[in-house]
């Protein structure tokens, strides 16, 4: 279940607060705007009118509620011998001419950000969330995957078209979730049974892409803000396979052909294994034995301590990158929490690198020759992705710090109950239940992950995202003490 955040409500500290998001986009170079040719560009961007027409297939699509930047629709079928999957994707490569205004942009910003304050997009709005968009109801140029599985989940052939589509459903996945726990039927009544087959092939070939929990900052109708952190739904879990088979099947057709990029990410290390398995031991849920995401896939969703769980387990996924090859395959291609080669070819309307992927396989796909823009600019992409996530990051840390600020800063001189998280040295990582905040605390001696703190709040700056924590008489409770009690 969804764990909200106090809210900090309209005052003089919201007012501060909003000053501070406002300069935080400012220090990022996050724009807001986009500038008056790139908006005619858009403006006059029809793409599209592909021969095939996959009308007649009723899409759905699956994303958070009110979404309007629609990447992917999907059509699921029984077969005698398996499943059809179709995965559309949305046709951007067809309205975004290379070397255009529109494209000079998207390459400038990289990927959209999602801020507390509002959407910053890659793409226009008139692109992004209309045009391009799978919006239900709309006749809609896409890049169609369909696959062929059989009855394990296994993915015996796939092919890649530009195609004429019209989605017929735009679901959210809390709804979703809610009708298939009701055992109603509707588009997406195969997902989870796909789903579940796809991540047992994923156990098998030794993977862990776990969706990690969800940190978000939202704003309410009033002004307010809370942050709230979750675990993703089943639904969603299930709905990530389709993307991470699409991913599957685009890194095969670019190292079939000699020519593209791929998202790569190292095996943790022996020492983050170790520190991850001790975190585990001080949780209370130790991991034994078998692989790290065999113990991650059998954590019980209903568990308070899973969420702690797995934010521990978010450093052992660390290290992505892209990696790019023209002439020659590369020989270790492989992403290690997939556990096998992976690119980003879902979300072309709200990453940039997707776009070149999809070019790339369509030209395969269709027997032509890759387009020069895509080679000629290839090598550039890895720089672009890497300078707009760490912008993405800088953003999000940077807003939940501030969101944290204002949230205690009522509460300066208040001592709190908290519980440790992660070891430090010299400090560690505390987690406070109420109001919920994750933050750095000074290490009593003997301290370790799984232990309660009581702290007192020194300090909270809003416009600078800093809170400040001492402790108190009675520094800690070991948690071996807590369960003998």
């Amino acid at each position: 279940m969804p764990q909200r955040r106090s809210h900090v409500a309209p005052s003089a500290a919201q007012t501060e607060l909003a000053a501070a998001l406002a300069d935080l986009r400012e220090a990022l170079d996050a724009p807001t705007s986009f500038p008056p040719d790139v908006l005619a560009e858009a403006e006059r961007a029809s793409g599209s009118t592909p021969e095939l027409d996959l009308r007649d297939i009723p899409f759905a699509t699956l994303d958070p509620a009110g979404s309007r930047d629609l990447d992917q629709a999907f059509h699921l079928e029984k077969t005698s011998s398996g499943y059809t999957v179709r995965y559309a994707i949305a046709d951007v490569p067809g309205f975004v001419e290379p070397g255009g205004a529109v494209d000079a942009e998207a390459r400038r910003r990289g990927q959209t950000l999602y801020a507390a304050d509002g959407t910053i997009p890659l793409h226009p709005p008139v692109l992004s969330e209309d045009r391009a968009s799978l919006l239900a109801d709309a006749d809609r140029p896409a890049l169609v995957w369909t696959f062929a599985l059989d009855e394990t989940g296994e993915v015996g052939d796939f092919r890649l078209e530009r195609a004429l589509i019209r989605s017929r459903a735009q679901l959210d996945y809390a709804a979703t979730q809610a009708a298939l726990d009701r055992g109603e039927g509707g588009p997406a009544a195969l997902l989870p049974e796909i789903g579940a087959l796809r991540l047992e092939r994923e156990r098998k070939r030794g993977g862990a892409s776990l969706n990690l929990p969800d940190e978000e900052v939202v704003r309410a109708e009033d002004g307010s803000y809370a942050i709230v952190r979750r675990r993703p739904l089943p639904i969603e879990e299930a709905n990530a396979q389709l993307s991470i088979m699409t991913g599957m099947a685009a890194a095969q057709l670019m190292l079939g052909a000699g020519v593209g990029i791929l998202r790569t990410m190292p095996e943790p290390d022996d020492a983050a294994f170790e520190t991850f398995r001790l975190q585990t031991i001080a949780l209370g849920r130790p991991w034994t034995d078998g692989t790290y995401g065999e113990f991650l896939r059998g954590l019980d969703r209903d568990d308070p301590l899973t969420l702690p769980v797995l934010e521990a387990a978010s450093s052992l996924f660390r290290g992505a990158g892209y990696l790019v090859f023209d002439g020659t395959a590369p020989d270790d291609a492989v992403q290690a929490a997939i556990a096998a080669p992976y690119a980003h070819a879902t979300a072309p309307l709200r990453r940039l690198v997707d776009r070149w992927s999809l070019a790339i396989c369509l030209a395969v796909s269709s027997g032509a020759p890759v387009p020069a823009w895509v080679r000629d600019s290839l090598a550039d992409l890895p720089g672009l992705m890497q300078e707009s996530g760490q912008r993405a990051s800088r953003l999000a840390s940077g807003t939940v710090n501030a969101v944290e600020a204002a949230l205690l800063t009522p509460l300066v001189g208040t001592e709190l109950d908290a519980t440790v998280v992660e070891d430090r040295g010299e400090r560690v990582t505390i987690q406070i239940a109420e109001p919920a905040v994750t933050a750095s605390a000074p290490a009593p001696v003997g301290v370790k992950p799984g232990d309660r703190l009581r702290v007192r709040v020194a300090r909270a700056d809003i416009a600078k995202g800093e809170v400040e924590f001492e402790g108190v008489a009675e520094e800690f409770r070991p948690r071996e003490s807590r369960s003998s009690s």
